[in-house]
């Protein structure tokens, strides 16, 4: 579906300005299809979409090009303007571990759609809806500052992106897979399929922020939190990975 997968992409491009405490401004789109994919039902569809995206997340569309093309495919360049970024590779021995959001909501989504599980009609509508339309968390971005040494958005999945947030620091970190955030209708799928936890989690496509904070932001992280009502975990802790010489 063209108007769907369009807010996938924006929204997953949006997200790496975000986790680096950018504010998303201006945009450009390039598409190319045939005349089936690009006909006037689509068009208006995906031009909804995106007018749609665009007041969600106070952002301009400055251009882009059409092309033909056998398949569907959609590329998008988001810019944004700061005075500073929160890096990869910050972060500090001790460091607490926060996500923001739920984490695997997207991928039943997506084993949905492939049919490979099933769920009931009420849980199909949240997970697809999870996969195509993440909840990125554009309301943290100019917070982010205020609390975290180093920062990421989960794309390829929660360990994956762990690995290149602390990637060349001689870190390593201990994660509580119970304190990982889920949904409660994600809770009850992975009780009626058996699936395993820890492979659910780490498929990615979550786009909620991954970052690390020293231990004494932790009051502050829970008053941000309750005042922009956004769910913020802690679920791990940065440690020192000793190597022998």
């Amino acid at each position: 579906i063209p108007s769907l997968v369009i807010k996938k992409i924006l929204r997953s491009s949006l997200s790496d300005l975000i986790c680096k405490g950018v504010i998303p401004k201006y945009y450009f789109i390039s598409g190319s299809g045939n005349k089936e994919t690009f006909n006037k039902k689509n068009l208006k569809s995906i031009s909804v979409s995106l007018s749609e995206e665009q007041k969600k997340y106070n952002i301009k569309l400055c251009g882009g090009d059409t092309t033909f093309s056998k398949k569907l495919n959609f590329t998008i360049i988001v810019l944004g303007f700061s005075k500073k970024i929160i890096y990869r590779n910050n972060a500090k021995v001790n460091d607490d571990i926060y996500v923001t959001g739920n984490i695997g909501d997207s991928y039943i989504g997506l084993q949905l759609l492939k049919k490979k599980i099933k769920a009931s009609k009420k849980e199909y509508n949240f997970f697809v809806n999870e996969f195509y339309k993440p909840e990125i968390q554009i309301k943290l971005t100019k917070e982010l500052f205020k609390f975290s040494n180093s920062s990421i958005d989960i794309s390829d999945g929660l360990f994956d992106d762990l690995e290149k947030l602390i990637s060349g620091q001689n870190l390593k970190y201990l994660i509580n897979l119970d304190k990982i955030p889920t949904s409660k209708s994600l809770k009850s799928i992975l009780k009626k399929n058996k699936i395993n936890k820890i492979k659910l989690i780490s498929n990615g496509d979550d786009y909620q922020i991954l970052f690390t904070a020293s231990k004494n932001k932790s009051r502050i992280i829970q008053k941000i939190s309750k005042k922009l009502r956004v769910k913020i975990t802690k679920i791990g802790q940065i440690l020192p990975s000793f190597q022998k010489s």
